[in-house]
């Protein structure tokens, strides 16, 4: 099965933040474009089990993913899709992904009852840091614009520390940062009401 367990750690940030990091950090790193496309039961299942799905499009390839709790960070259970699957999923007919699926039913959540919620774009710059990876995104959704500061890392401890050194060298408070997806559908309560 294609799994692995995602150590990451997220801060917000200002648009003078991602300016000085973008500067002075990223500054000869390409922009990569990424669309993370998300679902959900109409009863939020899948957040309940603190859990979330997304098919990311990325360099025409199409990568679904669900993401679960474990101790040490997310559970990432993978299943790549064709371009003719991936439609299917987002016009509201979820295919068979053998990976994902065998998930689901561990969590009870049915197929069929997965609903396309919407789509959000990020553009991420990338590089290696300290013996682990910092991402700088900028993420646009649902007539919203935010920016952050990813880090991943092979160890918790390790990640952590990397990265509240990292925050502390530039100045940037640490901010209370809910995941994409999380993000999205606060967003899409909000524009709703």
């Amino acid at each position: 099965m294609s799994q692995e367990v995602e150590i990451e750690f997220k801060n917000l940030l200002t648009i003078q933040e991602y300016n000085l990091l973008a500067e002075d950090l990223f500054s000869q790193t390409e922009m990569i474009e990424q669309t993370n496309y998300y679902f959900e039961t109409d009863s939020f299942d899948l957040k309940a089990n603190q859990s979330a799905l997304r098919i990311r499009k990325k360099n025409e390839t199409y990568t679904l993913t669900l993401k679960e709790p474990h101790p040490d960070g997310l559970l990432e259970t993978h299943d790549t899709l064709t371009k003719k699957e991936f439609l299917s999923w987002t016009s509201g007919r979820p295919t068979e992904a053998p990976n994902v699926a065998e998930q689901l039913r561990q969590l009870s959540v049915d197929l069929s009852s997965l609903n396309y919620a919407g789509r959000m774009t990020t553009f991420r710059k990338e590089i290696p840091y300290q013996d682990t990876l910092i991402f700088l995104d900028k993420s646009i959704y649902l007539d919203t614009e935010d920016a952050e500061l990813e880090l991943e890392a092979a160890s918790k401890h390790y990640g952590e520390e990397v990265f509240n050194s990292l925050l502390a060298n530039y100045q940037i408070p640490v901010r209370e940062t809910p995941a994409k997806i999380a993000r999205f559908f606060h967003q899409k309560q909000r524009t709703s009401l």
